[in-house]
């Protein structure tokens, strides 16, 4: 893309959809505050309390109830087309059951889906903190807003938020009756059905159901018959929340959900190279693979349970406490890699092939905060303690599901998938215990007219990792992880009103990923966590009447004992395990973020965000070669990514038409920490057109939409490596166009 395409996106509005208008449901819901003509007050909890965006003093983006529905946001996975810049989400290498999530150029420089391992950004449900990469990629429901807080969050979130943190806040009980139903139908088969019923208020109780189903085929065709297609998914969930206030400064909310996420692996592709009679390149986006596979689902189940109690003390105290527990299992089923393989006449003939990746994990966790919220004369203050237990197994095996014949012209399917190492390949359990102790206070003088807002907070952790890789290469082994940590991480953040609409700041903030161990290795040694301090400074104004916005945020990171995944060699055999270890050395990240919406008149918002973002890591020493130096590349972070939209809506008699467009730029990224080829640049365009409060005579309204994303069906690699001379390029596309109609009615 040009650099005149890119700066017209920017100046035309990149999507922060945080600034989007925020639709009427979600306003009654007090999400939104009416600000009069222009634009609206978004409200965020970020600070642990409710606070304007504008006046709250660090970087946040924040996607609103209707973004999402504009977007035909599904799980996290759909934000993976850029809508907001500074935030990289992808998948798991080809597995869409688990997601890799950045943030600012920090996320993860290794495999972030074993038991003792973390990511680097970490993802909250009602703020309850989802400890598994596995998982993320449920599909959502009934979502109020998604807050994006940008930079290390330490202080008041806590471990594995060194990058970031992500927020996710869903819609409670209202209390008065309410109902919506959607159904919807798409290309690839897709299929969609939504209910969300809000139940009247009956003794100081209050019940709101959901339920969703969403489903699609495969985006590339697998000829064995009878067998899943590639990319393709089936995800349900249900959530019941229950609200009691039995007085006007006590109440309490329960809520369960439980999701069950099939998924199919995305199809990797030869590139540049054919390496096979039947194993042919493909260098554009495939429509059928050139192997046939055995591809069941894989299989991510869910369920938690989520205890909120919130007792206002006094006008000034209020006391929070947030208890849950959870639960995961996945099953992973993966055979989009039969691609990866070389038929050499002589030596390939009647062999075994095609490596079905089959992996298991189990896991539990608990966690309980505690919060003291107070508000004194010049100072607004947060107290709190946070405890989190998590016990994590897996065990993973990789046999072969093909044998060629004797040319590789053709091949069979095994009776039983075959390897010569015995089940399983590798097995490993974790145990993770955290304490965190945590303060932060903003004083505003009086002094200096209430202007100048100081805040100061810090975060005591403990952490402590037990576990055992119990097999490698099918054999028992005598390993144990027990190590421990401890960690203070401080904030500092100094605010000015330069005037009613303009404020300014200025903060430094540090953040950690905590240490582990890596059950891929050969003796599971531990490793230490890895850190991030960062200066940023920033402006939020508001002008023309409060008619156009525009936040604007420069940082710059240091970051220490990076985590970083070697190949250790194992010998008497063919296989490469990793070790993890913590590199020498200090990375230097900095960036810049800009956000700017305008509302030229009534009915039309034009948002934008842009974010340019500088990584440089120092080459790091290989243990395991002789100390030889090995340059690290952090994936899934452009140096330059927008995105912007356009919404309109005008009245159409009693209805009101609604159009939605937005399109997302990324420049071509790394997407293996240990390989220089970047992938190819992108830009997604969405949109969604819906006729909406369209009255029936039954009483409820409405909605009638269509929807798109990637409207002009781009196609670039989201990974792509260097396998060498015998394999060339290989990578995996983006998904194809998507078109679907829906239906919605609402009571």
């Amino acid at each position: 893309m040009t650099g005149s395409a890119l700066g017209a996106l920017f100046t035309g509005g990149t999507a922060l959809a945080a600034e989007n208008a925020v639709d009427a449901e979600a306003a009654a819901e007090n999400t939104v505050m009416e600000a009069g003509p222009g634009l609206t007050d978004i409200v965020v909890s970020a600070q642990k309390r409710e606070t304007n965006l504008q006046s709250t003093p660090i970087s946040i983006a924040v996607l609103g109830a209707e973004d999402i529905r504009n977007r035909h946001v599904v799980s996290l996975e759909s934000l993976a087309d850029g809508s907001i810049p500074s935030l990289r989400i992808a998948p798991s290498f080809s597995r869409s059951s688990a997601l890799t999530v950045g943030m600012r150029g920090i996320g993860t420089l290794g495999d972030s889906n074993q038991p003792a391992r973390d990511q680097g950004v970490g993802v909250y449900i009602d703020g309850v903190f989802m400890g598994r990469a596995q998982g993320l990629g449920s599909a959502l429901y009934d979502v109020e807003r998604i807050e994006v807080l940008k930079g290390p969050q330490g202080t008041l979130f806590g471990r594995n938020t060194e990058g970031g943190a992500i927020s996710i806040v869903t819609k409670k009980p209202s209390g008065e009756f309410g109902a919506r139903a959607t159904v919807g139908v798409g290309n690839y088969d897709s299929r969609e059905a939504a209910l969300h019923l809000d139940l009247p208020s009956f003794a100081n109780f209050s019940v709101k159901l959901d339920g969703l189903i969403t489903t699609r085929g495969g985006t590339v065709d697998n000829p064995l018959a009878g067998e899943h297609d590639f990319n393709a998914y089936n995800k349900k969930g249900a959530h019941a929340a229950l609200f009691w206030e039995p007085s006007s400064d006590f109440n309490a909310l329960y809520s369960f959900d439980i999701s069950r996420d099939e998924t199919t692996p995305y199809y990797l592709q030869l590139l540049t190279k054919s390496t096979g009679p039947l194993l042919q390149m493909q260098p554009d986006r495939a429509k059928v693979a050139n192997i046939g596979v055995p591809q069941p689902w894989a299989l991510g189940k869910t369920h938690g349970h989520l205890l909120t109690l919130d007792w206002t003390v006094s006008p000034q105290i209020e006391v929070k406490s947030i208890s849950s527990y959870r639960r995961l299992t996945q099953t992973q089923n993966d055979n989009g890699g039969a691609n990866l393989g070389v038929f050499i006449p002589g030596y390939s003939s009647n062999t075994n092939f095609a490596r079905f990746s089959l992996a298991d994990v189990w896991q539990k966790q608990y966690s309980q905060e505690l919060q003291l919220i107070g508000t004194m004369k010049q100072v607004n203050f947060v107290l709190g303690g946070f405890y989190y237990h998590e016990t994590v197994r897996d065990n993973a095996w990789t046999p072969y599901t093909n044998k060629w014949n004797g040319n590789g012209t053709d091949y069979t399917i095994l009776d039983t998938p075959t390897s010569s190492i015995p089940f399983p390949d590798r097995a490993s359990r974790a145990k993770t215990e955290s304490i965190g102790v945590f303060g932060q206070a903003t004083w505003t003088p009086a002094m200096l007219n209430d202007i100048v807002h100081l805040t100061a907070g810090g975060r005591f952790t403990h952490d402590a990792k037990t576990g055992s890789l119990d097999k490698v290469n099918g054999v028992a082994t005598p390993y144990r992880l027990d190590a421990s940590w401890n960690r203070f991480d401080p904030m500092v953040n100094l605010a000015v009103d330069v005037a009613e609409d303009v404020h300014v700041y200025g903060k430094w903030s540090t953040g950690y990923k905590a240490g582990g161990a890596n059950s891929r290795s050969k003796e599971y040694h531990s490793f230490n966590p890895e850190s991030v301090s960062t200066f940023e400074i920033g402006a939020k104004t508001e002008f023309f009447d409060r008619h156009a916005r525009f936040n604007v945020a420069a940082y710059t990171s240091a970051y220490n004992d990076m985590q970083i995944d070697f190949n250790a060699p194992v010998l008497n055999s063919t296989r490469t395990t990793t070790e993890t270890r913590n590199a020498e050395g200090r990375g230097r990240i900095k960036g810049i973020e800009a956000d700017l919406t305008v509302t030229p008149f009534q009915g039309l918002t034009l948002s934008g965000s842009y974010a340019y973002t500088d990584v440089h890591l120092p080459p790091a020493p290989n243990p395991f070669d002789g100390d030889k130096l090995v340059q690290v590349y952090v994936a899934y972070t452009p140096t330059h990514a927008a995105s912007g939209a356009f919404d309109y809506e005008l009245p159409v008699g009693d209805s009101t038409l609604r159009f939605h467009l937005d399109g997302n730029y990324s420049s071509g990224q790394y997407s293996m920490p240990g390989d220089p080829t970047k992938t190819s640049s992108s830009f997604i365009v969405n949109g969604r057109v819906a006729l909406a409060d369209i009255r029936m005579a039954s009483g409820p309204d409405l909605e009638l939409s269509v929807w798109g994303r990637n409207l002009f069906n781009e196609a670039y690699t989201f990974v792509k490596a260097n396998g060498g001379s015998s394999l060339g390029y290989y990578g995996i596309f983006n998904d194809p166009r998507t078109l679907g109609i829906s239906a919605t009615v609402k009571y």
